[in-house]
């Protein structure tokens, strides 16, 4: 078992099944030894697990999305890599936030996924440079989605 599954494990967390693709992209991109993760949201099966934003939802709800998105992500690594040990540090998480007009904490509802990475990873491999927009609508109601790039072994 790899390093990163056993502190998942550890954790008590199992990732989720990949999700499916909801348009003509492809989940993970490799240019390099940088790894371009699509924008995943807090979905499972395709599913939004939670909806609606940010402000009528509380800033936990958006972390907990937030790691969500984290979890989809690991999930398209594993199938893309075979094994998640591969990847060496998380580059840049670009995210968005559903927000309702006045919500201005992005940054605390993004910090749902940076804190969980650099849990994962260690702090100098898990903290990213990180963009967290606030935006009017997503996908299905969803309240945040991220996209990642990660650098691999």
């Amino acid at each position: 078992m790899s390093k990163i599954a056993e502190k998942l494990e550890e954790m008590g967390i199992e990732l989720p099944p990949v999700p499916p693709l909801a348009g003509l992209y492809v989940p993970v991109k490799q240019v390099g030894n940088l790894l371009y993760v699509s924008g995943q949201g807090p979905t499972v099966n395709g599913k939004p697990i939670i909806t609606g934003k940010l402000g009528t939802l509380s800033i936990e709800d958006g972390q907990m999305a937030a790691r969500h998105c984290l979890l989809n992500a690991l999930s398209n690594l594993r199938n893309y890599l075979g094994d998640l040990d591969r990847i060496k540090s998380v580059v840049k998480i670009l995210g968005f936030v559903a927000s309702d007009i006045g919500f201005g904490q992005q940054p605390k509802v993004v910090n749902g996924c940076s804190e969980f990475l650099a849990e994962l990873l260690g702090r100098e491999d898990g903290i990213a440079a990180r963009s967290a927009i606030g935006v009017n609508q997503l996908p299905d109601d969803i309240p945040v989605e991220i996209e990642f790039i990660f650098e691999m072994e």
